[in-house]
């Protein structure tokens, strides 16, 4: 498992108008919890952390959490983000979860899952490849947490789908939760209804258009019309 650090420092400020300042000096308020440990109140270099998160998937990531005071390594920890709390009109990060996790215990988490290859329903059949499942729930340890689950979907004809259960092993240990008859992408045809609404607006517009062409000629007209 690759090893990734996050740096953190020991939180002495507590209410809202110390945590107020310390958003405002650049850092963010979190906590550390977990089973058999103390929970510690921590802070986060803001800049450091959104640069954590934009390079790393959050929801399966597992790290090491160093937490210093000052210069000094006082713990470390070995964590997965539990939640990240939003500002909800600025959407600024005010406060971050972590969950202090054990190696040797089976973790629940959702992987992405992604489609590879083109579907010859959409090269040669003229369809389009519907996604309905972004996510997969698994369970396995937390060393073994892939980072992205991938489909090949070349084969797939016209209305023709992939379920959970045509998913081959992901590997050792990796138990998939979602139910098997989920469907995750569906190859289908082109709606006729999209086509008809189309045609249906074409109609609708050359009366329009035959009619306002005959009022403009009905005007000019009477306005050639000489005056009695």
């Amino acid at each position: 498992m690759e090893q990734i650090t996050l740096q953190a420092q020991v939180r002495e400020e507590k209410g809202k108008n110390k945590i107020h300042l310390l958003r405002r000096d650049g850092f963010i308020p979190a906590v550390v919890y977990g089973a058999d440990i103390d929970s510690m109140n921590i802070k986060l270099v803001r800049s450091e952390f959104l640069q954590f998160i934009r390079q790393h998937h959050i929801e399966t990531v597992v790290f090491n959490l160093v937490v210093k005071e000052k210069d000094k390594k006082v713990k470390e920890y070995t964590c997965m983000i539990k939640e990240i709390q939003y500002d909800p009109l600025s959407d600024e990060v005010i406060h971050v979860d972590f969950n202090n996790i054990s190696l040797t215990k089976l973790l629940k988490v959702k992987v992405p899952i992604l489609p590879q290859g083109e579907p010859i329903g959409v090269k040669q059949e003229g369809g389009v490849l519907d996604r309905l499942l972004w996510e997969i729930e698994i369970e396995c340890l937390p060393s073994n947490i892939p980072k992205q689950i991938e489909v090949d979907v070349s084969n797939l004809k016209l209305n023709e789908s992939i379920q959970i259960k045509d998913i081959s092993s992901l590997g050792e240990g990796i138990k998939i939760l979602t139910p098997r008859d989920t469907v995750v992408f569906i190859v289908t045809p082109i709606l006729k209804e999209e086509l008809v609404a189309e045609g249906v607006n074409e109609e609708r517009m050359e009366p329009e258009v035959i009619k306002e062409k005959k009022e403009t000629e009905e005007r000019e007209s009477k306005e050639e019309q000489p005056d009695e």
